[in-house]
């Protein structure tokens, strides 16, 4: 899940002292910070010489490094010099071509018209949007193995001019031996965002290498407003159901914590999330009897991890069967919800349009107040 490191080729950038004062000069001119609200893992600045410098604050979970990044577009490379040394990648924009390493990266090509620009991805089993197995299928997008062990010899051979990647650690072998080789690496920590808007303003990341900053912010705004006026909606309903979360894997149930993604959801959705008052942004581990104590007569149980239905919740263990929603068949699923080769939809696609994550989730729990909405993601479990 989640992405990045970007290169570029050498032509730029020599640096002797003269150029390094030029480039500080340049550096320390006026500035236009791009309006992020609500992520906090990037900054965008466009500087007035033309330069956007990113910055990716959290790339990933408790990070203590920070990834600078300098655009400089085509037609003003020939004037500008900066020091390579204090970017971890200078990009020529916009981009040819790319590589991305997350299926969460798709839809943001997609939205900003730019899917034609993907080259390569690794596990291309996973991706679900047909415009995407559309170029798979004609081979304009590249198998490159797992994104653990990327097939390195593959990406090389496609000679991209960036990468964007994620890691759960900041450790990736591959994308060393990339970076090696004179092309960027970029790291995207959408995943990291803690709230629904916030991993979706992650779309303004991918828009300056492509010179789609207008579309983005357009294509944001609009979700925003979608999703805030379904938050208003739901907050007009005085009850707010209770509502479970998560299932067993090797005896321990895992669920997310109250400060995650999954539990903002929940909330906005004014819901009372058992968990609501747990200060973890991940997921917890507990064992199933703590869980009963808690939410055994929990009204809905939303997500119970891949199950797509009862009987296979059953099978999988009897522990199940003892709580109410089980009982009352009020589980939702988003495992029903999947692309042509299998890849599950949400993990795609609702970090972008966490508009229709909130209405499913709306429709679900207070019956009624969209009566003629079609639940996108979440699923009745069969």
């Amino acid at each position: 899940m989640i992405k990045h490191l970007l290169f570029l080729s050498f032509l730029l950038f020599l640096c002797g002292c003269k150029e390094q004062k030029k480039e500080s000069s340049l550096l320390k001119t006026p500035s236009n910070s791009s309006s992020i609200t609500y992520a906090k893992g990037f900054t965008i600045e466009k500087k007035t010489s033309g330069i956007t410098i990113i910055k990716v604050l959290a790339p990933w979970p408790n990070a203590e490094a920070t990834y600078t990044y300098a655009l400089i577009p085509k037609e003003k490379q020939a004037l500008i010099t900066l020091n390579i040394d204090e970017f971890d990648a200078i990009i020529t924009v916009p981009v040819e071509n790319v590589v991305v390493t997350s299926t969460t990266h798709i839809p943001a090509l997609e939205e900003l018209g730019v899917l034609d620009k993907l080259i390569g991805f690794p596990e291309t089993k996973f991706i679900s949007s047909k415009a995407a197995r559309a170029r798979i299928e004609n081979g304009q997008i590249k198998e490159l193995g797992v994104n653990e062990s990327l097939n390195t010899e593959a990406v090389l051979a496609l000679q991209p001019k960036m990468v964007i990647g994620f890691t759960i650690n900041g450790g990736n072998s591959a994308y060393e031996t990339i970076q090696r080789s004179n092309i960027p690496v970029i790291y995207n920590g959408d995943w990291v965002e803690e709230t629904p808007l916030g991993k979706a303003e992650w779309i303004k990341f991918f828009a300056p290498f492509f010179d789609k900053v207008e579309e983005a912010n357009t294509f944001f705004e609009n979700i925003k407003e979608s999703y805030l006026n379904a938050k208003e909606l739901a907050a007009t309903i005085k009850v707010k159901p209770t509502v479970l979360s998560g299932a067993l894997y090797k005896d321990v149930w895992y669920l997310p914590g109250g400060k995650s993604w999954a539990a903002n959801f929940l909330k906005d959705a004014n819901a009372e999330y058992l968990w609501n008052d747990n200060h973890e942004n991940g997921s917890l581990s507990l064992s199933w009897e703590s869980v009963l104590n808690v939410a055994k007569n929990a009204e809905y149980w939303i997500g119970p991890a891949q199950f797509n239905s009862y009987q296979e919740m059953e099978l999988s263990s009897k522990h199940y069967l003892q709580f109410d929603a089980y009982k009352k068949r009020k589980i939702f699923t988003t495992a029903n919800t999947m692309g042509d080769t299998g890849g599950t939809l949400y993990y795609e696609l609702a970090p972008q349009r966490p508009d229709l994550v909130l209405k499913d989730l709306i429709h679900i729990l207070h019956p009624g107040l969209l009566p003629n909405y079609e639940p996108f993601f979440f699923k009745p479990l069969l």
